[in-house]
């Protein structure tokens, strides 16, 4: 009796071992079930396909982007995404890692990246051709360290071949993501495919500068208690002076870091893994 007893304790405890570990497994493992609605895009009866169908052939990135002065004549580049088509991939950005289109919050335009088809990370559609435009001939020098950082959706900056000094800023909105919610400023680009990127993080509230080299992440330099809720629009900015790099959330300034060589190189958004964010006002001034 004692070792029927004690037989049926231990299965007890094996199905709860097991019903715990695979508790464990759903919540931290398992891929998480994304939202099922593109709210991004406008609920009309125009499919999304209509609505690429009606982009007007004659934008070029370049059309997209507004230039001026400031008061001590340095440039302003803008990026607004609001001459850009709803439902289609932008054009004012390359899209290298992820999936990125142009959609609607509320009656505004923005740039989204969309981690809900999100798979281990892939390489956007006409990746080659967009590296190929970007760097001409060492285009497949790019190719092979952006397919190591699969895991890192970014889409680089039409128009800006060359940030050193200066200041980038963008408004992001953390919609969704279980494994991330990350928002940043990729710069310093290379041909090769190595870049920093500054990011904000709603669900882990730090900023943090990356460094992205041969196929390697390391940070450089990591603040916590750095609030950014999902769902609630946010400014994130960097300053670029030489090789001295300072980020900035909504106006609050968070880190300064000297970094071994000065900046030089494209600027663009990252994100990571299955990050839903809307991004808009991507402002460029040097």
């Amino acid at each position: 009796m004692k070792r029927k007893h004690f037989a049926v304790k231990n299965a007890a405890l094996i199905c709860s071992t097991l019903a715990a570990g695979f508790t464990i497994y759903t919540f931290f493992l398992a891929p998480a079930r994304p939202p099922e609605t593109l709210e991004y895009l406008p609920d009309t009866t125009a499919s999304t396909i209509e609505l690429i169908r009606t982009a007007r052939a004659a934008d070029t990135g370049s059309e997209l982007i507004k230039k001026s002065l400031d008061k001590n004549g340095h440039k302003i580049i803008r990026y607004d995404f609001s001459g850009e088509t709803v439902g289609a991939p932008p054009k004012s950005f390359a899209a290298a890692v992820g999936n990125w289109l142009i959609g609607m919050d509320g009656d505004n335009k923005v740039l989204v990246v969309d981690g809900r088809s999100w798979r281990r990370g892939v390489p956007a559609a006409g990746l080659a051709d967009k590296a190929r435009a970007l760097y001409g001939e060492r285009y497949a020098e790019f190719l092979d360290n952006v397919k190591a950082y699969a895991y890192y959706p970014f889409a680089v900056a039409t128009g800006i071949d060359n940030f050193q000094n200066g200041r980038i800023s963008f408004r992001f909105k953390a919609i969704a993501g279980r494994i991330d919610q990350g928002a940043g400023i990729l710069f310093d680009l290379k041909p090769n495919g190595d870049y920093y990127a500054l990011r904000a993080n709603p669900l882990e509230n730090n900023l943090v500068l990356w460094r992205y080299k041969h196929g390697r992440r390391s940070s450089v330099t990591w603040v916590r208690n750095v609030n950014t809720p999902s769902r609630v629009w946010h400014t994130l900015t960097l300053t670029v002076k030489g090789n001295t790099i300072k980020g900035a959330v909504n106006g609050k300034h968070y880190l300064t870091s000297r970094l071994p060589e000065p900046i030089s190189g494209r600027v663009g958004v990252w994100t990571k893994a299955d990050s839903v964010v809307y991004f808009d006002d991507y402002t460029v001034t040097m």
